[in-house]
């Protein structure tokens, strides 16, 4: 059985710290999100992770200006060079040191990078190949502490550098004979954001205390002359010139300029000058409230500004004349972006993991979406696939569609952690339990909590199950080791089924009886009938604290992970235990960074927590407090693959050997909170200076994943990690998979068998080979009139691949009626014998299920919108009627003949226009 699942996907955190940046068209976010890169569509409502990954978290996203190129930097200092066109890495590259910021010049040639207390600047990678991409170009001393943000003039002459020592610096990308780099003061708390004016050297600075400086420039950008050597210079310049075309080298020398404080007046003589216009305060008298993030749009002068309130201001410059002022949360904004057309604003708050795309003009939000601001607990598919349900510590229950990547709903009602979510057979009602006592049960129709259930003492429950039919709900306590059972209809407590002696740590119904597993830390599994008086049927005893438990899609076999890392599989009919997985060493626990002991002697967390069957029953998915999630055959009993969830160093028990370089004679250094003096810290640089928040702490999330569930198409599957949660599909690339293949099948024969109009053989021989575009040929060379001669002559074991083949086709095609024919002959006659092997064939059936249901719901949105707008037309055209006759009494027949055709007129129109906005 071959595996080729990929990632696909990030769900559940939209940001988590980093620079927003809106792609070159203006439609599309890039937000970072961990180690990871997170693009959403804004245009066609869609969310897509980029198939790359940094080896911290990323620190910040420079874009080239034509958008096709970003660099990637992440805490390290490591940086990846990205082409968003081909989604694939090009280069990789070490900066040696933290960077602040990166911004490409307007032209693409260049880019300039803050690190530390200098800015480098580099030529910019070309369209072409290179051997290096990132040679750098000159150094830029001058600040005298950490440099923190960039911005460019629009002909790429000059660049101006803020820093944190409440100095800007102006900079020319060459040697002007007219500019001494010197700084500009005026501000009195570090420099936040800085901005050129468009087509102009003058420029705007803003510092942490909510300052706003503007800077006037005596010179235009086109007054700047190139510095031209003289004397014996040239004549060096010109010898090393010819020296290094002689040798055939880059020219990739190093040029160091450094900048002064304060040059002397002789100097200043016939060069730029600077002068402070204006300043201004954000902040009213008395309430002190610090600038966090800024974005300027150049073309129609809007200044964004966010503070670590939460409130965002719009300014329009050099006026300042306030637009509007509003509040988004009472956390940080951590980032600021505006779109190309300056429409559309981005606001990043780390601390609650949010991500808004604001329409400023219209005031109304585009995009609103906050994942779990701590860690996901559990998930749970919908039948059909289509949805995705999660619970968080948080105490939040949000859905997902796993079309879009968004969530579209989020129930607040739980008030402490959510411990389990599951869906019911239908589909449209979920139910969670929770460390609160209670379990809900809510209604994804109306969307709300329509039923509560609770115990007569309040307890904490750790896990919840629904039964095959809807209508028993059954939770596990954790303190006081019972099982509730409810019932859906009346919310009535029906039993408490009482016998274990620890914390109930997970139930699962049988699929097809109504049998009901749970697994406890008193080495247990207990099977209990819901028909006969809730009485223990069996009870499998185990050699370890049972920690999770799971049924085949087909209800014949129990699986159960227990703390001595074992998987063992029972059969719950007879109960017999039919085998075993040892798991101890595929699992690879990591080691803490204060862990004195290496992660191979340490037996601490070394076991899978969460089990699920594949929708076929055939492998099983375990993890655990592991980076790694493993996939097994079960009649085997052999590791089939291993996933690797993170490769994120920013995380905790990812190493798997100790770091000598942090061990020092007074001990470990991952003790020190090195990252006090952050901007999210606390800023320590004076004794008895008391400033930000003392309880602030920084710490590492430890990896591991506490949920996993196999979609019911099986296409793909789900893990609740640290990192979010995270999408695993079938890889969509064309793999050579022949079934039954000879030397007499060839493409050639299959197109021949269809010149002949032999169908059937060529379907046969075109599945044999196994290649999309034939199959899709062959399949629709078939006129519409035979379909139902041809499939009742396909065999039993071909109707299956023909099936599936069109489960994938309606996600793609627009031949939506052609299918549907196919579709539906084949199910109509080989429904009996399909029937005898449902086990196997539910997977297909659900995929099929979920790719029609699509289509209607996209069809009845558009059904919707005529049946309105035509009601409407009726609506006006009548009334137009009867005015009209009205005025004309004698005339009704004009009447009616006008009335007809201004309905033919608008109906046409409103159906056309429908179309318009459905495609």
């Amino acid at each position: 059985m071959k595996f080729s699942y990929r990632f696909s996907n990030l769900l559940g955190t939209v940001y988590r710290r980093g620079n927003l940046n809106f792609t070159h068209d203006g439609n599309s976010v890039i937000s970072p999100v961990g180690n990871r890169l997170t693009v959403f569509d804004l245009k066609n409502n869609k969310s897509d992770t980029l198939p790359l990954a940094t080896r911290y978290n990323v620190r910040c996203v420079g874009l080239s200006p034509d958008g096709r190129l970003a660099i990637v930097v992440d805490e390290g200092g490591s940086a990846l060079l990205v082409s968003l066109a081909h989604r694939a890495v090009l280069h990789h590259f070490h900066f040696k040191g933290s960077v602040h910021s990166v911004s490409f010049s307007p032209d693409g040639r260049r880019f300039v990078v803050t690190k530390g207390n200098i800015a480098q600047m580099y030529h910019a990678p070309g369209k072409k190949r290179e051997f290096n991409a990132f040679v750098l170009d000159k150094t830029y001393f001058g600040p005298y502490d950490e440099t923190t943000c960039i911005d460019w003039t629009d002909d790429s002459r000059c660049f101006v550098v803020g820093s944190k020592d409440m100095s800007t610096w102006v900079f020319g990308a060459e040697r002007w004979d007219n500019l001494i780099y010197y700084a500009l003061g005026g501000h009195k708390d570090a420099i936040v954001a800085c901005f050129f004016e468009s087509n102009s050297l003058d420029l705007y600075s803003l510092s942490q205390d909510g300052a706003l400086c503007v800077w006037q420039c005596d010179t235009p950008p086109e007054g700047l002359r190139l510095k031209a050597p003289s004397g014996w210079k040239a004549d060096l310049l010109r010898r090393e010139e010819e020296e290094e075309e002689e040798e055939e080298e880059d020219g990739d020398r190093e040029t160091t300029v450094r900048g002064r404080a304060t040059p002397a007046e002789e100097e200043k003589k016939g060069k730029v000058k600077y002068s402070r216009l204006a300043k201004y305060f954000f902040n009213k008298e008395g309430d002190f409230n610090s600038l966090t993030a800024a974005a300027y749009h150049k073309k129609i002068r809007l200044l964004v500004t966010g503070f670590a309130s939460g409130i965002f201001h719009l300014h329009e410059l050099p006026e300042f004349n306030l637009i509007h002022s509003l509040s988004i949360s009472d956390q940080s904004i951590s980032s600021v972006a505006v779109n190309s057309s300056g429409d559309w604003i981005a606001f990043g708050c780390s601390g609650l993991g949010q991500l808004l795309v604001w329409e400023w003009q219209s005031e109304s939000y585009v995009l609103k979406q906050q994942g779990h601001f701590n860690s996901m607990v559990s998930l749970a598919y919908s039948p059909d696939g289509q949805y995705i349900v999660t619970g968080g510590d948080d105490g939040k229950v949000k859905v997902w569609n796993t079309l879009s990547g968004f969530c579209f709903v989020t129930f607040t009602e739980h008030s402490s952690g959510v411990t389990g979510v599951t869906f019911t057979a239908t589909g449209y009602v979920i139910v969670t339990s929770s460390m609160d006592g209670t379990v809900r049960a809510f209604d994804l129709h109306r969307y709300r909590n329509f039923r509560t259930f609770t115990s007569p003492r309040p307890t904490q429950f750790s896990c919840v199950a629904v039964d095959a039919s809807g209508e028993i709900v059954s939770a596990g306590a954790q303190d006081s080791f019972e099982i509730f059972v409810w019932s859906m209809q009346t919310g009535r407590l029906l039993d408490v089924l009482s016998g274990h002696e620890g914390p109930v740590s997970g139930l699962c119904f049988n699929p097809v009886k109504s049998i009901l597993a749970s697994a406890s830390w008193d080495k247990t599994v207990r099977l209990w009938d819901m028909f006969d008086s809730w009485r223990t049927k069996e009870t499998l005893a185990l050699t370890s604290d049972a920690l999770a438990v799971s049924f085949r899609p087909d209800g014949a076999e129990l699986a159960v992970a227990t703390l001595n890392s074992q998987i063992t599989f029972w059969d719950p009919e007879n109960a017999v235990q039919t085998g075993s997985i040892e798991g101890r060493h595929d699992l690879k626990t990591g080691r803490k960074e204060l862990d004195k002991i290496t992660a191979k002697h340490s037996a601490k967390g070394k076991a899978f927590t969460t089990l699920c069957y594949s929708a076929d029953g055939q492998s099983i998915l375990a993890g655990g407090m592991s980076r790694f999630v493993c996939i097994y055959h079960v009649r085997e009993q052999i590791l089939m693959k291993r996933f690797e969830i993170s490769c994120n160093l920013s995380l905790d028990a990812m190493e798997e050997f100790l770091n000598r370089r942090k061990m020092t004679e007074f001990g470990n250094l991952a003790l020190i909170d090195q990252d006090a003096g952050q901007e999210d810290g606390t800023a320590i640089p004076l004794p008895g200076v008391k400033k930000g928040d003392m309880s602030s702490r920084h710490f590492k999330p430890e990896i591991r994943v506490t949920s996993l569930r196999f979609s019911p198409t099986g296409r793909c599957w789900a893990a609740t990690t640290t990192e979010g949660l995270l999408i695993y599909s079938l890889d969509a690339q064309m793999l050579f998979d022949p079934f039954e293949l000879d030397t007499s099948i060839t493409p050639g024969r299959v197109r021949e068998a269809l010149r002949q109009q032999e169908f059937t053989r060529a379907i046969l021989m075109a599945f044999r080979l196994n290649e999309d575009k034939l199959v899709q040929e062959a399949l629709e060379s078939v006129p519409s009139g035979e379909i139902e001669v041809v499939s009742s002559s396909l065999p039993e074991l071909y109707v299956e691949k023909v099936l599936q083949f069109l489960a994938s086709s309606f996600e793609v095609s627009h031949h939506l009626e052609f299918y549907l024919t196919w579709t539906q002959k084949l199910l109509m006659l080989h429904g009996q014998k399909l029937k005898s092997r449902a086990g196997q064939l539910l997977p297909v059936v659900q995929f099929l299920q979920k790719s029609i249901q699509q289509h209607l719901d996209n069809l009845s949105k558009l059904c919707d919108w005529n049946r309105y707008n035509i009601q409407y037309t009726l609506a006006v055209s009548k009334q137009r009627g009867m005015k009209r006759s009205l005025e004309l009494p004698g005339s009704e027949e004009e009447a009616e003949g006008s009335e007809d055709d201004s309905l033919y007129l608008l109906g046409a129109g409103d159906a056309h226009e429908a179309q318009g906005t459905l495609g």
